[in-house]
């Protein structure tokens, strides 16, 4: 996997008058998991959105670099795999078709092998073929984690990753989490303590908000 850094300078984020927070600065330049802890509301979606590409900040400015160089954002989505409660899967189609379009998506080979080895760990193989509006929120929290992994990213976001998860689940998850972390950018937004057990490095929103 090649180097990968992740740099923030004077973070802001305010919707309207409402400040989220304010002057975040961290380096994240070498493979491992980083936390984002905060109770609910304090901002932790909103800075992994930010970190992610996915929404700007008021002010200052964050940076993705790999080998390369520097990663312009339109280019973010390539790096990044991303999980969350509130991203949407298609509920029509089977997990196997949902994958396949993702993969499509994304403009990437549908890499079978690798597909059934995830579906395996995450104790999805044998409902592959089921229709996800069959599936529990637990099951559609575990394929999510499918999703951002497929495509071999150097960058992995997890936002609440152990939401809706029973204890078989939870297990599962942070056995992935600490495998990928010893080879990409892990960060956990999360305001449970185990979650946040595995972070080598936290950020505590509610320093931020002054």
């Amino acid at each position: 996997m090649s180097s990968y850094s992740i740099q923030s300078q004077n973070l802001s984020k305010l919707f309207g008058r409402r400040l989220i927070f304010k002057e975040i600065t961290f380096n994240w330049a070498e493979k491992g998991i980083f936390g984002i802890s905060g109770p609910n509301g304090s901002g932790k979606s909103t800075l992994v959105k930010i970190v992610a590409g996915l929404i700007a900040p008021s002010s200052g400015t964050i940076i993705h670099k790999n080998s390369a160089g520097e990663i312009i954002p339109e280019k973010l989505h390539n790096h990044i795999g991303f999980v969350s409660p509130y991203l949407v899967l298609y509920e029509e189609f089977s997990a196997w078709e949902n994958l396949k379009i993702f993969a499509k998506i994304r403009g990437v080979d549908f890499n079978e092998e690798k597909v059934t080895y995830y579906l395996t760990q995450f104790l999805l193989d044998n409902r592959k073929n089921d229709l996800v509006k069959t599936y529990s929120s637990g099951m559609k929290q575990r394929l999510k984690f499918i999703f951002a992994l497929m495509h071999s990213p150097e960058v992995l976001i997890f936002d609440e990753p152990t939401s809706n998860l029973d204890e078989e689940g939870k297990k599962v998850v942070y056995k992935i989490i600490e495998d990928e972390s010893k080879k990409s950018i892990v960060i956990i937004a999360s305001n449970e303590e185990r979650d946040l057990e595995l972070c080598q490095e936290k950020i505590l929103l509610e320093n931020f908000r002054v």
